[in-house]
C-alpha cells in the first residue's frame, strides 16, 4: 500500500501504468496467446464473465472516485465558485459537442453506427495528466489546473450521458429499491454519520440493485460518492470522510482498477488491418472526432472566452501551450472504451471503435506532448 501511495504522488505514474497495460493487451491479443486471452475474459463466475466483473463491478470503484473528485472539486476545490467553473465548463462542453457532431456527420447513414456518438466525447484524465507531466517542469501550473478541471467536468458529462442515453430496459422494482438505499445514504449524511463502513456496505447493496435494474451498475459508485460526508460532525470535527476515502481508493484505482480495465478492453486484433478498414465510418468517426473534434471544440471555446471577456487565458501560458492542452484532451482512452461497450453490441463495431480510440488518442498524445515540450522550452528561453 505504501508503494502504491508513493507512486500515486507522481502525476505521470498512473498514465504510464495504463499505457503499459494497454500495450500489453495489444501485444497479447496479437500473439499466440490471443485465443487464451479472450477465453479467459469469457470465464463465468457468480453469473458474470470475468470481463463483466471488471467492467460492471471493479469499474464501479473508478466511478466512485470520479464522484468523489467531482464533489470535492465543486465543494472546496478549483471548481468551488461559478467564476472558476465558467472556462473549464464551457471548454468541456465544446469538447463534447464538436466531437459528437463530427462523429455523427461521418455515421449519419447508419442507425447502428450512430449509437457510438458519445465515444469520442470523453478525456482520459490519467493519460492526459501523465503526458502533461512528461512534457517537463516548464509547463505552466495553470494548464494542469485547467486540464484537471476540464477532465472532471468531462467525466461528469460522461456520467450523465451514460445515465440518459445508454440505459436500456428498466426494472422498476429494483430501481425503486435502489432509490430507497440512496435515501438511506442521504439520511446517514444528514444525521452526521461520518464512519465510512455503513456507507460502503450500503454501497455494495446499491450496486447490486442498480445492476439488476438495467441502469449501468457503475453509476452506483457516483451516487454513493455524492452521499459521502465532506466534513466531520460536532463530535469528530477533524474527520474528513470524503478525503479519507478518496485518498484510500486513489492508488488502487490508478494502479490496479484502470490498468486492469485497460488490459481487459484494449486487446484488439490487428490481423487483416488495411486501408479499407481504416476508412470504416465508426473507426474514422471516433479517431477524427477525438483528434480534431476535441482540440477544435476546446481551443475555440477558450479563445472565444478570452476574446469576449468571459474568462482570461490561463495565467503564464501562451496560446500555443493552450492549443497543446486542447490537443491532449483528445486522449480519450478509459471512458471512451467504457462508452464503446455500452454503445455497441456487435463485436465488430466495438473492434472498429477501439481502433479509433487508439488512433485518435495516440495522435493526440504525441502531438500534444511535442507541442508542449517545444513551446514551453521556447517560452522559458524568451523569458
Amino acid at each position: 500500500m505504501r508503494v502504491l501511495a508513493a507512486l500515486n504522488n507522481s502525476d505521470s505514474a498512473p498514465g504510464v501504468f495504463l499505457m503499459v497495460a494497454a500495450l500489453a493487451a495489444l501485444i497479447v491479443a496479437n500473439s499466440p496467446l490471443g485465443e487464451g486471452y479472450h477465453a479467459l475474459l469469457e470465464i463465468h463466475a457468480a453469473g458474470l464473465s470475468v470481463e463483466e466483473w471488471i467492467n460492471d463491478a471493479v469499474m464501479a470503484l473508478f466511478f466512485l472516485t470520479v464522484g468523489l473528485e467531482v464533489k470535492r472539486e465543486f465543494a472546496v476545490g478549483q471548481l468551488n465558485r461559478w467564476s472558476l467553473r465558467v472556462l473549464p465548463g464551457l471548454a468541456a462542453a465544446g469538447g463534447v459537442v464538436v466531437p459528437a457532431l463530427i462523429y455523427v456527420a461521418l455515421n449519419a447513414h447508419s442507425a447502428e453506427g450512430l449509437h457510438g456518438w458519445a465515444i469520442p466525447t470523453a478525456t482520459d484524465i490519467a493519460f492526459a495528466l501523465g503526458v502533461l507531466a512528461l512534457a517537463g517542469p516548464r509547463v505552466p501550473l495553470s494548464l494542469k489546473v485547467l486540464l484537471t478541471a476540464i477532465a472532471v467536468i468531462d467525466d461528469l458529462i460522461a456520467v450523465v450521458i451514460i445515465a440518459f442515453f445508454y440505459t436500456a430496459h428498466i426494472e422498476m422494482l429494483y430501481l425503486g429499491l435502489a432509490a430507497v438505499i440512496t435515501l438511506t445514504l442521504v439520511a446517514l449524511n444528514r444525521l452526521g454519520v461520518v464512519k465510512l463502513t455503513p456507507y460502503l456496505l450500503l454501497g455494495v447493496v446499491l450496486w447490486w440493485l442498480v445492476l439488476k435494474s438495467g441502469v449501468h451498475a457503475t453509476l452506483a459508485g457516483v451516487v454513493l460518492a455524492l452521499t459521502i460526508p465532506l466534513q466531520g460532525n460536532k463530535v469528530s470535527r477533524q474527520v474528513r470522510p470524503l478525503e479519507t476515502l478518496e485518498h484510500g481508493l486513489a492508488p488502487w484505482v490508478g494502479f490496479l482498477v484502470i490498468p486492469l480495465f485497460g488490459f481487459a478492453n484494449a486487446g484488439v486484433s490487428l490481423a487483416g488491418l488495411n486501408v479499407e478498414i481504416l476508412t470504416q465510418p465508426v473507426l474514422m468517426g471516433v479517431a477524427l472526432a477525438l483528434f480534431f473534434g476535441k482540440q477544435l471544440g476546446i481551443f475555440a471555446t477558450i479563445r472565444l472566452c478570452a476574446l469576449t471577456g468571459i474568462a482570461p487565458r490561463p495565467e503564464g501560458a501562451n496560446w500555443w501551450q493552450v492549443y497543446a492542452l486542447a490537443v491532449l484532451c483528445g486522449i480519450g482512452f478509459t471512458m471512451s472504451l467504457f462508452v464503446n461497450l455500452l454503445a455497441f453490441d456487435h463485436p465488430e463495431l466495438q473492434q472498429y471503435a477501439r481502433l479509433g480510440v487508439f488512433i485518435g488518442s495516440l495522435l493526440s498524445g504525441v502531438l500534444g506532448w511535442g507541442l508542449l515540450r517545444f513551446f514551453s522550452r521556447r517560452s522559458a528561453v524568451e523569458h
